[in-house]
């Protein structure tokens, strides 16, 4: 059975309150994204360091994030599409399909004028989460190590003490 995510947005916005099911690609297809999405990366010019590759899903998505920014849009664009179908809405969250144990839910509607998805903000917090059910953790978790780690790198390192300096004379035998 697919692995699945219900997401509740908390923050603030038009969005605050509604409720979205996340299900994991079948194996194929998340294969065959990945598959494009690295050849669009490399159409776009970036490069793929073997060591990337054999980070596992770690490296890929550092270099997938590094990647994106360098792509077209023409080539991010069906990635970006594809990557939402993964989402569904779901109007009423107590309501259970007891054979997928998960909320019932509907594809989402996209319309402008009645758009299950109002904010931004919303759309990206999905984005991520649709990542991290497919990878297993969190982007924004692992950029935020990231600098928390390289932050706390540079505080201890222009923190701590110069080693005191050698003396050229030997010390007296006892």
């Amino acid at each position: 059975m697919r692995k699945h995510k219900v997401i509740t947005i908390a923050g603030e916005g038009r969005d605050r309150g509604k409720t979205f099911l996340l299900l994991e690609m079948p194996a194929m297809q998340a294969e065959k994204w990945a598959t494009k999405a690295l050849l669009a990366m490399g159409r776009a010019g970036v490069e793929v360091p073997e060591d990337a590759l054999q980070a596992g899903a770690l490296g890929v998505l550092l270099l997938g994030l590094a990647g994106v920014q360098q792509m077209r849009f023409e080539d991010a664009e069906p990635l970006l599409d594809e990557m939402m179908t993964c989402v569904s809405f779901v109007p009423d969250p107590s309501k259970v399909d007891p054979l997928a144990g998960r909320p019932i839910s509907r594809p989402l509607i996209t319309s402008d004028d009645s758009a299950d998805i109002e904010e931004v903000s919303t759309l990206l917090q999905l984005r991520g989460e649709v990542v991290e059910l497919h990878v297993g953790f969190s982007p924004a978790a692992v950029l935020s190590n990231m600098a928390a780690a390289l932050t706390s790198r540079q505080q201890a390192t222009s923190t701590s003490r110069k080693p005191a300096a050698r003396s050229s004379r030997r010390a007296k035998p006892a």
